[in-house]
């Protein structure tokens, strides 16, 4: 690993909280755009999808997503169910900020989009039990609408109003349907 990777894992494990988020805003802006180093750390931040602390779980999460688009080899394809199973982490934060980010997948290219577009279907349409089932929706609602400005493909908006049409509650329906009426 070259020493700039290493010290950027280092430091997004400090337990300094400042030295961490410095780490976490760098490496976010810097894969931002597509990086050669991103299969120096993948495996280790897909080991953190499942570290003891949620913060650690987040972090590598928002980063995974960012680097899909780094991914040549496809690793996201085999390591997007943890992803998934991250959206259902016991810290409601740490899932949100996970779910927030995976619409970024879809910006690495058609199979990608293909991808995140059915994961989060699946988890639209899974999630109706759960303790903040009207947040997850929306959020899932919000990551197609951002896909969707990255790429204007009428599959994602069809896609995004089948789910909206699923909404039993006229409330809710109405509010994620307020995100596609933005612009």
């Amino acid at each position: 690993m070259t020493q700039p990777a290493r010290t950027i894992m280092d430091n997004l494990r400090s337990q300094d909280r400042t030295v961490q988020n410095e780490a976490y805003y760098t490496i976010l802006e810097q894969t931002d755009q597509n990086v050669d180093w991103a299969y120096e750390i993948w495996d280790e931040l897909v080991q953190d999808l499942s570290h003891a602390d949620n913060h650690s779980r987040s972090i590598a999460a928002q980063i995974l997503c960012n680097l899909a688009k780094s991914d040549p080899e496809g690793r996201i394809f085999d390591d997007f169910a943890a992803l998934m199973e991250v959206t259902k982490d016991k810290r409601f934060v740490t899932a949100r900020h996970c779910l927030q980010s995976l619409w970024k997948i879809g910006m690495a290219g058609q199979p990608q989009k293909e991808l995140v577009m059915k994961g989060l279907a699946e988890r639209y349409r899974n999630c109706i039990e759960e303790k903040n089932s009207t947040l997850i929706r929306f959020d899932i609602i919000q990551g197609l609408w951002n896909l969707y400005q990255y790429e204007p493909d009428e599959t994602i908006k069809q896609l995004a109003q089948d789910l909206i049409d699923r909404e039993e509650d006229v409330k809710y329906r109405k509010k994620y349907a307020g995100v596609w009426k933005k612009k």
